[in-house]
């Protein structure tokens, strides 16, 4: 007998999933708005695969590229990091734009090629590889969880070639009038803060949200638990860093948990 939940959609509706598990057979699922519905279909499946005349109609043939997108960004996009949200928010809506009306099924490489080529025309290769990474995500998302595709097209084509870039360092002349510059600077972290991505090579986003539990002065050591890769990292302070975040620490007021608070003591965002 088939299992029925009841369960809320993407779209704050209810809705009844069934499921049939019969032995021997691959488990089929689908969903109703109505718990007659959801009753009637198990019981006619259940009999048809039992009389071996149950041919399923694919998920992908009639599910559109739009319903993907918008449950997508109900129930995946809210929960990734916070930072990635509004770009990806934009990606998704221009594939929408571009492909919203088509059918899951009928997505496919050939299809997908020409929209490289045509994002190619105004983005950078790292850019469009962004671009069809979140609506890889999308259709692993519909194979894995929702069962609406067995397939995944953006995964058979070609990724566009990015640039290794050109990695350019200051040199001692440039980096000693970019720190008088911060001296000058009406922000009281600047100078720190400059310092310390220029001797640790720790990104904006680390530095600002570093907190004095992360601090170890004694041993001059700084420690990250939350990078880009999601990893802890602790680098080690040089002493001219280590002396410029000696004397930071000692003009602490009260007891703040971030190195470059705000004035409610949470880690500053942005520096003037």
């Amino acid at each position: 007998m088939a299992s029925i939940d009841k369960r809320l959609s993407w779209d704050g509706k209810i809705v009844y999933r069934a499921r049939v598990r019969l032995k021997g057979h691959p488990p089929q699922v689908a969903q109703f708005p109505k718990l007659a519905d959801a009753r009637r279909w198990g019981e006619q499946t259940e009999a048809a695969i039992r009389e071996g005349r149950y041919f399923p109609k694919v998920e992908a043939q009639r599910d559109t590229v739009k319903e993907l997108i918008e449950r997508y960004r109900h129930e995946v996009l809210p929960y990734k990091r916070a930072s990635t949200i509004p770009t990806q928010r934009l990606q998704l809506q221009w594939w929408q734009q571009e492909i919203g009306d088509y059918t899951l099924a009928d997505i496919t490489p050939a299809l997908l090629v020409t929209y490289r080529n045509t994002l190619a025309q105004d983005h950078a290769n790292a850019t469009v590889n962004r671009y069809f990474a979140v609506l890889s995500h999308a259709f692993t998302i519909a194979i894995n969880e929702w069962q609406w595709s067995n397939d995944n097209p953006v995964r058979r084509i070609r990724k566009s070639r990015e640039s290794k870039g050109r990695t350019r360092y200051l040199s001692e002349d440039e980096r000693n009038a970019l720190l008088e510059e911060c001296q000058k600077s009406r922000s009281p972290y600047l100078y720190t803060v400059v310092v310390l991505a220029i001797t640790t090579g720790a990104r904006r986003g680390e530095l600002l949200s570093l907190r004095w539990s992360d601090v170890d002065l004694k041993r001059g050591r700084l420690t990250f638990p939350s990078t880009k890769n999601r990893e802890t990292r602790s680098v080690p302070l040089p002493s001219f860093a280590l002396d410029v975040l000696t004397r930071h620490a000692a003009q602490r007021y009260g007891s703040g948990r971030f190195v470059f608070p705000n004035t409610s003591d949470t880690n500053l965002r942005l520096m003037n």
